[in-house]
C-alpha cells in the first residue's frame, strides 16, 4: 500500500517552515519512503517575531494567532503544491505546528496551527496536534519522531537530532528509549546573532573561541541534565534559563559559542554513557549515530561530538542533506499516514505514558 502525505515541521529554532511530500510505502509492516518534493520557507521578519512572542499574548490573542498561523500554514501547501507542479497528488497533510507551551507535569502542550484553518485553507484533509493525547495520558509527549525513525530507518540503533533542541533516541530489540538531550541552535543561533550572524556557518565563530571552564561547569550542572528520562524541555528553557546564565559572563561572544558547542557534545556522551547500564550501548561495540537536523551541518560541532564519543566507540553519521534537513517533516508525514490508518503514534516506552496512543486531530477539508 501506498500513501501519500505532506509533511510539515516547525522547529523551536525559527528557522523556517520545512514541507515534503514524499510517499510512503507499507508492505506487510516494512516501511519504505521516497521523497517526491521538498522545500524549506523562512519566516519573515513579522512572523518570526509573532511566533517568539507567543508566549506573551492574551488568552485572546493566543487563539486569533493559533487560527493565523493556520491559514499561514495552508497558504505555504498551496503554493509547495503549485511550486512542485504536485496538483492532486498528495492524500493528506499532517502539520507538527509551531510548539509554543510545553508543560507535560502540568498536564498541557500547546502548539500554534490550527489544523481547521489549515484544512479549509488547502482543501484537504489535515492530521494535527499530535502530542496532546499522549501528554493527557501521563506522557512528556516528546519526543515524537522515534516511532517513525524506527520503521523508516531500522539499520541504526542511535538517532540524534540536532533542532533548537538536541535530543535523542536509541533503539534496541524493539526497546526504545527517546528524550530531550539539551538546547542546541536555539542558543547557538541567539549567540551567532550578538555577531549579526543569523547563525554560526559551520561553526567557524565557535571555532575562534576558547571553552571557558568555569561557564561550562555551570552548565554541565544544571538539574535538568541529572534527572532520568522520559524528559522533555520546553522552547523557553535555551532562552529562559540557558541564555541569562552564558550572559553573565564577560567573555568574547566567539568564547560563549565554543563553550556551549562543547556542552552540547558533552551532553551527548553523557546521555549515551547513561544507556549503557540499560543495554543500549556497551563499551567495545561500535555503534553508528545518525545525525539530522539544522546543527548536523555545523561541522565544528560535529566534529566535538565525535571526539566526544570516540571513547564509547560511536561513529556519527551525517547523512544526504535531504534527509539532514527534512527527516522529522518526512516523520511527520509518516505519523499523519499511522494516524489516518488508526495505527499508534507515540511509545509509552519514550515518553511515559500510561500506554501507546494514536494521535492526531483530524479534518476534512475536502467538499463532502
Amino acid at each position: 500500500m501506498v500513501y501519500k502525505a505532506i509533511g510539515l515541521m516547525s522547529g523551536s529554532s525559527l528557522d523556517g517552515l520545512d514541507v515534503v511530500f514524499a510517499h510512503y510505502h507499507d508492505q506487510a509492516g516494512q516501511w519504505n519512503v521516497e521523497i517526491k518534493a521538498s522545500s524549506c520557507y523562512d519566516y519573515s521578519p513579522e512572523w518570526k517575531k509573532r511566533l517568539q512572542y507567543a508566549t506573551q499574548l492574551s488568552a485572546r490573542d493566543y487563539c486569533l494567532l493559533h487560527a493565523a498561523y493556520g491559514h499561514f500554514l495552508g497558504e505555504c501547501v498551496n503554493r509547495f503544491i503549485e511550486e512542485k507542479n504536485i496538483y492532486l497528488q498528495a492524500d493528506l497533510i499532517a502539520s507538527h505546528g509551531h510548539t509554543v507551551f510545553h508543560s507535560p507535569g502540568q498536564g498541557m502542550t500547546a502548539q500554534l496551527g490550527d489544523g481547521a484553518s489549515i484544512a479549509a485553507e488547502a482543501g484537504m484533509a489535515v492530521i494535527s496536534d499530535l502530542r496532546s493525547i499522549d501528554v493527557a495520558l501521563g506522557g512528556e509527549g516528546a519526543p515524537i519522531v522515534p516511532l517513525g525513525e524506527q520503521l523508516l530507518f531500522p539499520e541504526y540503533e542511535i538517532f540524534l537530532n540536532i533542532g533548537g533542541i538536541a535530543n535523542i533516541s536509541c533503539h534496541k530489540e524493539n526497546r526504545v528509549i527517546a528524550f530531550d538531550v539539551c538546547p542546541a541552535n536555539r542558543v547557538l543561533n541567539e549567540l551567532s546573532a550578538m555577531m549579526n550572524k543569523p547563525f554560526d556557518e559551520n561553526g567557524m565563530l565557535a571555532k575562534a573561541g576558547v571553552i571557558n571552564k568555569e561557564l561550562l561547569h555551570e552548565l554541565n550542572t544544571l538539574d535538568y541534565y541529572s534527572r532520568k528520562y522520559p524528559k522533555s524541555l520546553s522552547n523557553d528553557f535555551g532562552i529562559g534559563i540557558i541564555l541569562p546564565i552564558i550572559n553573565k559572563y564577560s567573555i568574547p561572544v566567539q568564547d560563549k559559542l565554543r563553550t556551549y558547542t562543547e556542552h552540547v557534545a558533552v551532553q551527548i556522551r553523557y546521555s549515551l554513557e547513561r544507556l549503557m547500564p540499560y543495554g543500549w550501548h556497551a563499551q567495545k561495540q561500535h555503534d553508528k549515530l545518525l545525525a539530522t537536523g539544522g546543527g548536523s551541518f555545523n561541522g565544528f560541532l560535529i566534529g566535538s561530538m565525535q571526539q566526544q564519543l570516540e571513547p564509547l566507540d560511536i561513529e556519527v553519521i551525517v547523512p544526504d542533506e535531504q534527509i539532514v534537513k527534512y527527516k522529522e517533516a518526512l516523520i511527520i508525514g509518516l505519523l499523519g499516514v499511522l494516524r489516518w490508518r488508526e495505527n499508534k503514534t507515540s511509545l509509552a516506552s519514550v515518553t511515559g505514558a500510561r500506554r501507546d496512543s494514536i494521535g492526531g486531530a483530524l479534518w476534512m477539508g475536502q467538499d463532502p
